[in-house]
């Protein structure tokens, strides 16, 4: 049983999405299992449906206008740099509203909808192919997995949305009492998840650099003093959720093949650019041609 693990990265995702397109197009790699992580949790109903060029024009064409409806963040640019700063205006007007986050991605849910059908879920539900998106229950302290099998559409759609809430930026949602959140808060690989289910061979595309030696820039604010800190703190959860992986995979004699990405991509992975997605997309092609051994002959589609 061969899975395929999609780690969170928010706009790195488009890294993953040349990855994953070129396992499935030139490797011909077939998977029973689909787990992702917060972006990794947008990207893996379209994989299992091998619908790479819709992904493709999804993920790449997203934008901030759809995934906030009340924006955080203020982008600028400086020395060919992207930052963010804090949105003082809608934050106020969140505190006034006594809402606890700056701000809110009602609008990426509707955006999930609109991309990912109903028919295309019952497609995945008739294909016995199973799609699992990981969410952080903070009311009880646990990382839960939510499998496509065991939720009806809307719901499942639900959980998509909940594995993406990078809370303090993002939504806090509640379902069945119980408070939720990015499911990187618990889980960004979610690796050893795929080797509980059954997996033979894992196939884990990592939307961080191996050795993750480099200086960040940190914020001059607080508010981008906050996201660097958050930065971190996922960055050692991954390390673990890397280690306990390869330990179980080890363990039960699975075949666990990394990708990492070759370079750091972005300092700030809530800035969703087109150019520089659409080139990550075509990174990660050429990151797993390279790897796989070929001359680079090859060209990803131009979808």
């Amino acid at each position: 049983m061969r899975a395929l693990v999609i780690s969170g990265g928010g706009s790195k995702g488009a890294f993953a999405g040349g990855v994953a397109q070129y396992l499935i197009e030139h490797e011909k790699r077939e998977y029973d299992m689909y787990l992702g992580t917060s972006t990794g949790s947008l990207l893996v109903p379209h994989l299992a449906l091998n619908d790479v060029g819709k992904l493709y024009d999804m993920f790449t064409n997203v934008s901030q206008h759809n995934i906030f409806s009340v924006n955080p963040f203020v982008q600028h640019k400086k020395d060919g740099r992207e930052y963010v700063s804090i949105n003082y205006i809608n934050s106020i007007w969140q505190f006034i509203k006594r809402k606890r986050t700056f701000g809110e991605s009602k609008s990426l849910r509707r955006h999930i909808k609109r991309n990912f059908s109903e028919q295309e879920y019952n497609a995945i539900i008739k294909s016995g192919k199973d799609v699992v998106v990981t969410v952080s229950n903070l009311s009880k302290n646990r990382v839960e997995y939510k499998s496509i099998k065991e939720f009806s559409y809307e719901e499942f759609c639900n959980w998509i949305w909940i594995s993406c809430n990078y809370i303090p930026f993002m939504s806090l949602a509640k379902v069945d009492g119980f408070e939720y959140a990015d499911g990187a808060f618990g889980c960004v690989v979610p690796i050893r998840e795929a080797v509980k289910r059954g997996a033979t061979e894992i196939d884990a595309i990592i939307l961080e650099s191996e050795n993750m030696e480099y200086n960040k820039v940190l914020g001059k604010n607080p508010f981008s003093l906050m996201l660097n800190l958050f930065g971190h703190l996922l960055d050692q959860v991954e390390k673990s959720d890397i280690a306990i992986g390869k330990l179980a995979a080890k363990h039960r004699g699975v075949k666990l093949n990394l990708y990492y990405t070759p370079t750091k991509l972005t300092e700030n992975s809530l800035i969703f650019s087109k150019k520089l997605m659409t080139a990550w997309w075509l990174d990660g092609f050429l990151y797993a041609e390279d790897k796989h051994g070929k001359d680079s002959s090859t060209v990803a589609v131009k979808y």
